[in-house]
């Protein structure tokens, strides 16, 4: 194991050097078309043909969902195939199964094996990542995967996939650079998944995308129903460790009692599409109607399939809590829920990336709070110095700390034990506050 380890971080050093990775250099990394991912697709012999697969997209809530539908599909016995984007501390949290990361040996043996062909064909990091992934679930003959599309979806490397169900949790404005400046632009983009006679669930109804979805569903006969038609949260309550989340099912009246490991005021959204995506699969035959794995299998989300990131308390006393919201609608969702959560100060160490409209997110960060502005250490992280000075103009004070750690420090010197520090904005700001595992 120690002689692969060290040709797997060999291996990483030259992808890294080798492709450009949207996730660290931003949109000089994008390619805008799935021409890349369909040749090395086909030089590999098309394994993304190999396995079902169930496909998701959305602004938020995707990573959350794809994680719940693994957990079922595992419950249910299936060798299932999870593939999320970004990854937080190791590169193989992209590509696992069940909650088994990639062999460091298989990554290590496609990038040797196919290197004349990524050099001839020049793909971006996510499109050898895409590649990567299907060799590997069909290698391992993996009953089902469950895919993540990284950003938008038509064009989405993903999206060469003939899936048994596609899903997409919502829109919000997101990568707009690249989806479109309106709702129903990005809409549309997300739309992209939707397959000929392949059924579409839709997480949440909004009025200026439904529109979008009904007819690009109907112009490719897609059976289409909305999660938001079919269930209504009635009520949340935290547990230790999770939270119970009332939900009533509209077409029979009755009151579903829903437990989950996953903690977050966020996720009573994300279960909602999930009972939909679960109803579709039961009349596809992949889960037997009325059963209990549908809410087993949520009590055990976090440890079946490595969960982490999202609403993670690391820390106590102070409390020390961690989220990936980033964008516009998902901060918004965050700082609305934060009066549900018990402190006195709260404290927040705060990064984000040069290519983030900040002027959608400054309206809804606390200006009661005390931050920490910092940055990230990628190459697409905007200066802590920078950040500060446009968070001063938007009323928000604090200081800047060159390294991610350095402002999580501060505020643990600065914090009572009563007090709050909520670190957020960025994907890559939480990752390097996590502990490893």
């Amino acid at each position: 194991m120690g002689n692969w380890q060290q040709e797997y971080r060999q291996t990483l050093k030259e992808m890294f050097v080798m492709l450009p990775m949207f996730q660290r250099v931003g949109p000089v990394a994008f390619k805008k078309d799935l021409g890349n991912t369909r040749a090395l697709l086909t030089a590999l012999g098309n394994p993304e043909n190999d396995f079902q697969s169930i496909h998701i997209a959305g602004t938020n809530g995707k990573g959350s969902l794809t994680h719940m539908i693994a957990a079922l599909c595992i419950q249910k016995g299936y060798k299932t195939g999870l593939y999320t984007s970004p990854h937080y501390r190791d590169f193989r949290e992209r590509i696992k199964i069940g909650r088994n990361l990639i062999p460091p040996r298989f990554v290590v043996a496609f990038m040797r094996d196919n290197r004349s062909i990524i050099d001839q064909i020049q793909p971006s990091f996510f499109e050898v990542t895409v590649a990567m992934a299907f060799w590997y679930f069909s290698k391992a003959k993996v009953d089902i995967a469950i895919i993540e599309t990284g950003m938008g979806g038509r064009l989405d490397s993903t999206n060469v996939l003939s899936p048994i169900l596609s899903v997409i949790t919502n829109i919000g404005y997101d990568h707009t650079e690249f989806l479109g400046e309106t709702l129903p632009e990005i809409a549309l983009e997300k739309a992209g998944i939707i397959k000929p006679g392949i059924p579409i669930v839709i997480g949440e109804e909004h009025p200026a995308t439904a529109p979008v979805f009904i007819r690009t569903a109907a112009d490719r006969q897609a059976p289409l129903t909305f999660a938001s038609r079919s269930f209504q949260v009635i009520s949340r309550t935290e547990l230790e460790g999770g939270q119970r989340v009332r939900i009533n099912e509209r077409d029979t009246g009755r009151l579903l009692q829903v437990v989950t490991d996953l903690e977050g005021p966020y996720q009573h959204r994300n279960l909602v599409t999930y009972l939909e995506a679960a109803r579709v699969l039961q009349h596809l035959g992949w889960i037997e109607p009325e059963d209990p794995a549908v809410f087993t299998a949520l009590h055990q989300v976090r440890p079946n399939t490595r969960f982490m990131g999202r609403w993670q308390t690391i820390r106590t006393l102070p409390r020390v809590l961690c989220d990936s919201a980033h964008n516009e609608a998902g901060l918004k969702v965050l700082f609305s829920s934060l009066g549900d959560t018990p402190f006195d100060q709260l404290h927040i160490v705060f990064g984000t990336v040069r290519d983030k409209d900040l002027s959608r997110i400054w309206p809804d960060l606390p200006k009661g709070a005390y931050y920490y502005f910092v940055q990230a250490d990628v190459p697409r992280a905007l200066p802590a110095d920078e950040l500060r000075n446009e968070a001063g103009k938007a009323g928000l004070q604090g200081k800047s700390y060159i390294r991610v750690k350095g402002g999580l420090k501060a505020a643990l010197a600065a914090a009572q034990p009563t007090d709050l520090i909520l670190v957020c904005g960025s994907i890559f700001v939480v990752a390097e506050v996590l502990p490893a595992r």
